[in-house]
């Protein structure tokens, strides 16, 4: 009996390390990204008002808590998305470049102003984010910055590295889109 116990609660705890759970969306623990294995480092759900708008996790090669840590980190990346209500193309590409404006200076975005362009066009091109839909956003070293909407890569790669620690600093960053979602991705929520 007492091995049976221990074989259920072994079993119990492998479920729940399988994967994270917020806002209703499970996120695998592990996911492989270009050659390379990443681990959820953290999930939140970013709000707006009292509206959930979608739920994320951010996976790297191993976890960290500490933003600059992260931004600082070398391998593969990826944020991952998953919206909890529908949206407009022209609403998402606008808090993602109010995010980046917020926590990057005017000679920085004028640095990163073409890449921006060539992103938020691959997402206006991918059509309306409806409740559902699963955008990733990879860090390829060898590639660049990848956007996949439900499965289908949109754009070309985008490179330079700054340009994906932009992003990052959009959750990340010292003016972060939300304090409680910042300290959920670095695996801090409480």
């Amino acid at each position: 009996m007492k091995h049976l116990l221990l074989a259920v609660a072994a079993a119990l705890s492998f479920h729940l390390a399988a994967a994270v759970e917020v806002g209703g969306v499970k996120f695998d623990d592990k996911t492989r990204v270009g050659s390379g294995e990443l681990l959820v480092n953290g999930a939140g759900v970013r709000k707006k008002a009292v509206f959930k708008v979608y739920a994320m996790a951010l996976y790297l090669p191993e976890k960290r808590t500490d933003a600059e840590a992260v931004l600082a980190a070398r391998g593969a990346k990826r944020i991952s998305l998953s919206l909890l209500r529908d949206l407009s193309p022209q609403q998402f590409v606008e808090a993602l470049q109010e995010g980046m404006t917020s926590n990057h200076s005017e000679a920085e975005m004028a640095g990163l102003k073409e890449r921006l362009k060539q992103f938020s066009d691959s997402m206006l091109a991918a059509g309306e984010p409806k409740t559902g839909t699963v955008v990733l956003i990879d860090w390829l070293p060898e590639n660049g910055t990848r956007l996949t909407v439900n499965g289908q890569v949109k754009g070309k790669d985008i490179a330079g590295e700054d340009f994906y620690k932009a992003l990052l600093k959009i959750w990340l960053g010292n003016k972060p889109v939300q304090d409680d979602l910042k300290q959920a991705l670095l695996g801090k929520a409480s």
